[in-house]
């Protein structure tokens, strides 16, 4: 091939996956578009992945870590689930709660990454306005014919959109954990809290 024609074609070439990134990019900035994508990036790794199907945490984990955790503010999550507790906690008491609220969050749903095999995922139909800067992300899991609803909700930040809330089965999450941390706040004070969250995660991980 001469220089002339090789250039071209490497030129075309650039242009081709300049416009594939537009595509994922642009697919990606859309609520349901990236849900989408980011659920199919998992479901492709947990279906492959022998160590995950067998529980192995910390492959479960590295895989939060990078497939899941970037399009998710677990620090809006967990303020919302602290309520009013939020703003009388220091940066280091908040700083400690939300690690620890990750933690028990991944240590709760690991056992259901580990069951993942032939589930498909299908999407209700997205409604939103153009101007909506918080939305909903309706899906359901199809298990051996039964439906398990599974919605998520979003809201716009300047670096996109970020989930900070899902509904398990009718049960949106800040809600279930809502007034068990204002119990143990009410009780304990914030670092009963943490350290009730602290234990509950080695006993977790223990199988616990």
């Amino acid at each position: 091939m001469t220089r002339k024609p090789f250039r071209a074609a490497f030129l075309a070439m650039l242009a081709t996956l300049c416009a594939l990134a537009s595509a994922q990019s642009e697919y990606m900035s859309s609520p349901d578009g990236m849900i989408r994508s980011v659920t199919q990036q998992v479901l492709v790794q947990v279906k492959s992945d022998k160590e995950i199907q067998a529980g192995n945490l910390t492959r479960i984990t590295q895989l939060v870590n990078e497939k899941i955790l970037p399009y998710i503010d677990f620090t809006r999550t967990t303020r919302l689930v602290m309520g009013r507790y939020w703003a009388s906690a220091t940066p280091e008491q908040r700083a400690q709660v939300t690690e620890q609220f990750k933690l028990l969050l991944i240590h709760t749903y690991s056992g259901a990454l580990a069951q993942v095999h032939d589930q498909e995922i299908t999407y209700q139909p997205f409604r939103a306005s153009p101007d909506d800067t918080d939305v909903v992300v309706r899906s359901s899991i199809i298990n051996n014919g039964s439906a398990v609803e599974l919605d998520y909700r979003l809201y716009k930040t300047p670096q996109g959109w970020r989930v900070y809330d899902i509904n398990i089965l009718g049960a949106w999450l800040i809600q279930v954990y809502k007034q068990q941390f204002a119990d143990q706040i009410a009780q304990h004070g914030v670092d009963g809290l943490i350290t009730f969250l602290t234990q509950r995660n080695q006993q977790l991980a223990a199988g616990g």
